[in-house]
């Protein structure tokens, strides 16, 4: 695994309008299709099917409950595994921490939020120490610096992370620095074969990506552009 948006996702939550919402924002965000699962039966007969990398578990739920279902997950599998409840008793927190979950959120929460925890602990489980594959490149733009390896832009600002369509943009580029990429050679590796009328799309992913790595994002100096042709990463 070279990417966090590689992780496959499991959401156990009975709410299913919830379960739509969640699968959404980690699908914008970049992730592959998560799967659902409505009750304990639900998840146990997803885990059957494939043992997933990452799993988001309520705790209320119709036929048991998540603490119980995380230690019997936790019996034949180390899954990082996110509480997420609107149980925002301490106890509760402190019983499913203390069991040895990841981390817990309660409801309502914010999406922003929500995905920064799971970037964390995704990348702590299968991006650090041993199972860390050799270290991608770092890319430093003036006051900014881009670690492909967590998809994180830092600048005297803070911290920023970039999308999966912007990071494929941004790798691209980068693998051929000084170079023009075409619009047809972007499309083709951020969306794949067959995808070369994505040239507006593109632009604005794009746009979104100068105003990460560029310091005055309407006078670029690092992202340019080929007029008619397509970008090219100085």
């Amino acid at each position: 695994m070279n990417h966090i948006y590689e992780c496959s996702i499991l959401i156990v939550d009975d709410n299913r309008d919830l379960l739509s919402m969640l699968s959404q924002i980690l699908e914008r965000e970049g992730f592959r299709s998560p799967r659902t699962a409505g009750s304990c039966r639900e998840a146990r007969l997803a885990l059957k099917e494939a043992v997933p990398d990452f799993i988001i578990l309520d705790v209320m739920l119709p036929d048991g409950d998540g603490f119980s279902l995380f230690q019997e997950i936790r019996r034949t599998a180390d899954i990082p595994i996110l509480f997420l409840s609107a149980r925002d008793e301490d106890n509760d927190r402190l019983l499913g921490l203390g069991l040895g979950a990841d981390d817990y959120l309660t409801k309502p929460f914010l999406p922003k939020e929500l995905i920064l925890r799971i970037s964390a602990i995704l990348r702590r489980t299968y991006l650090s120490g041993r199972n860390r594959p050799e270290p991608d490149p770092v890319l430093v733009l003036d006051g900014r610096t881009v670690r492909f390896d967590s998809g994180i832009v830092s600048s005297p600002e803070g911290e920023t992370a970039l999308t999966a369509k912007e990071f494929l943009i941004l790798k691209k580029l980068y693998e051929n620095r000084g170079k023009i990429v075409t619009f047809d050679a972007l499309c083709d590796a951020v969306w794949g074969d067959g995808y070369y009328t994505y040239e507006n799309t593109l632009m604005v992913h794009v746009r979104r990506l100068r105003e990460k790595i560029e310091e005055e994002p309407s006078r670029p100096r690092h992202l340019l552009t080929a007029r008619g042709i397509g970008y090219r990463l100085l």
